[in-house]
Formats: C-alpha cells, structure tokens, sequence
C-alpha cells in the first residue's frame, strides 16, 4: 500500500506504509456504526472514517484530502489502530495540571461551609463562595483561592451554602378552622353560602417596617447527604407585623372606615363600623 510523501528529498516519491488495515466482521460494524450515527462525537467519528478508508486501501495523503485533516492524523489513527485494534482509537489518559490543593484543604473549606457564619463569629446570614474564599485565606486554610475555586470544590461535595430555604411551623391549634375562612373568601364563601352582588371583601398588607427580627427556631447549616442549601425557619419569636386590614366582609363598601391616627404615630389604625 503506497502513499505520497512531498519532501525536499524524495518529492513524490511513493512511499508504502508498514501499517496494513485488515478489519474483521465485528470491528467493521462498530466502525460503520460511529462513522454513521449522528449522536457519535465528531472525533470518534472522524477516526472511525479514517480506519475504514485505510482498510479500504486509501492512502494516508488521500485519507487526509477527502476528510480534511493532516496527513500526520491520518497516519496517527491508522497506526494506533493497526497496533491496538479498537482500543487504540480511544483518548490516552491525561495526567492534566497537577492539583494545588490537598484532600485536607478541600475537606477543611467543605467543612467551613457546613457551618452558620454566626457560629464562627463572622456577620453573615449565609456564605457565598467568595466570603468563603476570603476566610479560607484568613484562616490559612489556603495561601490564595479563589471564588470560582471554591464554588468547583463544593459543587463535587453537592453543597450549595448560598442558596437559601424556608419553611415554617403553624403553631395555632385552630390554624385549619382559621384558613378555611380565609380560603372560603377567596372562593367568595361565607358560612357555607356564596356571596352575593352586593357582598365585598376587602383586604390590605401588612406594615413592612415592623418585621420581627429573630427566628422562633434554629437555622441548619448546608451539609453533605442533605437537599444542598441551607434552611431556616420563617417563624419569628416577635409578633410579627402589625396588621392593617378591616374586617374580611362587609354588606356596603362603605361600610367600614378606618379612624383618624395621631401624626407620626406607628400604631396600626383601628376600624370603626360607619352604618
């Protein structure tokens, strides 16, 4: 089997290549079958081609100049195919850059994100990656890391601490008995019967500047094993914002007014019936 090679010595001077492509039954369908299938990876797929033109006889120049490809690669698959049959047109492992952080300094930043920042006396709510990098350092866990570093690390680990969940707990006996009528207004339902024409229900929001500020139960810190962020409870130890809403239900819509309120003053309003 001669191929061409151009050089300053011998140009075009045929040359035979030492590596004859004999396929067997077996080998020749998984081939056909990558150099056909739209779901093959190009490269596996480009190899396949360059295989099963070199059995058809196809010389590496001519290989190269039907697929586009030097005729170093050609040459390259036909040998490693020839040496190593199917196993040879696989990617040889890459030892890759080698690691700058140790297991233990992974394990010690995995460690830091499984804790409340509270509890190391740092003021944060959550971390976040590049919170997490800077106490890495200050902690001298790592001289330099950086955000996107941490981020890999604790993604393999399937920690996610700056995400961020809530639930809370309904602690009133009669909660169900209470939403019920709520859930019946909004289906315009009152004691069992619809709402009429001239029924109205009138709601209004909360004030926002009043919010408690601590939580009735402890937060739980992200950690391996878990569903990846972190939770804490939506129920505040406080009373909670000061309501603003009339009664749900009234026969008019001019039936209830809200009474004068002093200047300045942050007492929710009361409600006076004007009928």
């Amino acid at each position: 089997m001669a191929e061409i090679v151009v050089g300053v010595d011998n140009p075009g001077v045929p040359v035979t290549s030492p590596f004859i492509i004999v396929l067997t039954a077996a080998e020749e369908a998984v081939l056909t079958a990558r150099a056909r299938s739209g779901r093959t990876e190009h490269r596996d797929r480009l190899r396949a081609r360059i295989v099963l033109a070199a059995a058809a006889g196809a010389t590496n120049a001519a290989i190269a100049v039907e697929l586009r490809v030097c005729v170093d690669t050609a040459r390259r698959w036909r040998r490693q195919f020839a040496t190593e049959r199917l196993d040879g047109l696989a990617d040889r492992p890459r030892t890759g850059r080698p690691r700058r952080f140790t297991a233990v300094q992974s394990a010690a930043i995995t460690a830091l994100a499984c804790t409340l920042p509270a509890e190391t006396g740092i003021p944060l709510s959550r971390w976040s990656s590049t919170e997490l990098a800077t106490e890495a350092v200050t902690r001298g866990i790592a001289e330099t890391i950086s955000a996107s570093t941490v981020r890999r690390a604790l993604t393999r680990a399937v920690i996610k601490p700056w995400q961020h969940r809530s639930w809370i707990f309904p602690r009133d006996p009669n909660f169900e008995t209470k939403a019920a009528r709520v859930l019946d207004l909004y289906a315009r339902t009152w004691n069992g019967a619809p709402l009429g024409p001239d029924d109205y229900v009138i709601s209004a929001d909360e004030k926002s500047q009043l919010q408690a500020l601590r939580r009735r139960h402890p937060g739980r810190p992200a950690g391996p094993g878990r569903a990846g962020p972190a939770r804490s409870s939506s129920n505040t130890a406080a009373a909670g914002p000061w309501p603003t809403s009339p009664p749900t239900t009234s026969t008019t819509p001019e039936s209830w007014a809200p009474s004068p309120r002093r200047p300045g003053s942050n007492r929710s309003p009361t409600w006076s019936h004007t009928s």
